[in-house]
């Protein structure tokens, strides 16, 4: 028999609510006369008044714990305005499922939230402090920007398809000097292929034959007025997101030297590494090991057995979509680098696939970003792209290679004389 360490299993005074846009339906379950206990269900509206007011009454019953489950955003008011007086739960809605066979209402529901909670049958999501949230807020709206300008981009050149403007075929970034000079050539009337190639700079030049036959086609006066629109969101949104990265560098403050030590990680840099504060914060408490924190973020396989064989197919699940992003990009960028990274990503790649090994290399990614965060005096030291190759025993692989060749049939001997 081992010693549990588990918390009691009651919570004397507790609260839960069912959120919707338009009111709260409150229950409050606190001790009654003897062994019993007392309940209470009251709905609010979502008004700030109203929810100061609903905080109160649970002041007023001493309750010490609030628990919601995550509705849409219509969390955010209840919960910002009850989390700096009682310890305020946000719960994942699909491990808070009705009974079934039961009717389901709004009271039953936060009736059920309510007993389950006071039971320590829930576990709290991960939310950010609020200056964290802040910061989130404008890395994922620089995230929304860059998204609709490549949604823009991508219009133009269906456009210029269109026309029968093959500029893309040529030229790798359309959107560059050379490239928007030939557009405003064309939205200007210039309809001459030779001249327009001619606005080449740099490399280019060396492609004015084939940019010459590119750029002929059908460009008319109606793609010129689209195509001027076009142009013009795509700045609107290019100077948007330069707005928003400097609010973002402004907002740094005290988190500069995580960035910069993140910063030292292969395929991340300044901006990555913003993105992964804002979505992990820094107080590493919350994630008490590495795998907690891959676990959340949904870069390790999920475990799931029954009669002693795993069922599924083992997948991570569907986590964080920003945060697998930008880690999904730097394992990306990492597979690239003659690293420990880069040959991790490499090893794993021949034999399980691309796709596992990006996979791989964001957990190894995380870890070291758990381990960095952790300790504000660690520094990140690259193993070295030699790491599994200056551990093997060479004289091992010889004698393994030996074994495999000798099941196949051969007759080979070490050293022979």
């Amino acid at each position: 028999m081992q010693v549990e360490t588990d918390e009691p299993e009651i919570i004397e005074r507790v609260a839960a609510l069912d959120v919707s846009k338009a009111e709260v339906v409150c229950c409050a379950r606190v001790p009654g006369p003897g062994r019993q206990r007392m309940q209470e269900v009251r709905t609010v509206s979502t008004m700030t008044a109203a929810l100061l007011g609903l905080g109160d009454w649970l002041a007023g019953l001493g309750v010490t714990r609030v628990v919601m489950e995550a509705t849409s955003d219509y969390w955010r008011a209840p919960f910002y305005l009850l989390e700096d007086r009682f310890e305020t739960w946000l719960v994942n809605a699909h491990d808070v499922k009705h009974l079934p066979g039961r009717p389901k209402t709004d009271r039953l529901d936060a009736v059920w939230l309510c007993k389950v909670a006071e039971r320590q049958m829930l576990r709290p999501s991960f939310v950010p402090p609020p200056a964290i949230r802040q910061l989130r807020d404008l890395t994922r709206y620089r995230v929304d920007l860059l998204a609709v300008r490549t949604a823009e981009k991508q219009r133009v050149e269906k456009l210029l398809e269109d026309a029968l403007i093959k500029l893309s075929v040529v030229v790798s970034d359309p959107f560059g000097i050379s490239g928007r000079a030939m557009m405003a050539a064309l939205i200007a009337g210039e309809r001459d292929p030779a001249v327009l190639a001619e606005m080449a700079r740099g490399s280019m030049r060396s492609k004015t034959a084939r940019l010459t036959e590119s750029l002929t086609g059908r460009f008319t006066e109606h793609h010129a007025f689209l195509l001027t629109q076009m142009l013009q969101r795509v700045d609107a949104a290019t100077a948007d997101i330069a707005t928003v990265q400097a609010r973002i560098e402004a907002r740094i403050g005290e988190l500069g030297p995580a960035v910069a030590r993140l910063d030292a990680i292969p395929g991340i840099g300044p901006v990555a590494a913003q993105m992964i504060l804002a979505e992990i914060g820094t107080d590493m408490g919350r994630f008490p090991t590495p795998g907690h924190l891959t676990s959340w973020a949904r870069f390790a396989p999920g475990v799931s057995e029954s009669a002693g064989r795993p069922t599924g197919n083992s997948g991570t699940g569907k986590g964080n979509r920003y945060l697998a992003r930008v880690v999904g990009e730097a394992a990306v960028s990492a597979a690239r680098t003659d690293t420990f990274l880069g040959e991790r990503y490499r090893r794993i790649a021949r034999r399980r696939g691309k796709k596992r090994a990006i996979v791989a290399v964001g957990r190894s990614i995380l870890v070291i970003v758990w381990a960095l965060l952790s300790d504000d005096e660690a520094q990140f030291v690259d193993l070295g792209p030699d790491f599994y190759t200056a551990r093997t025993n060479p004289e091992r692989k010889v004698r393994q290679h030996i074994r495999e060749l000798q099941a196949l049939g051969y007759a080979v001997t070490l050293n022979p004389a």
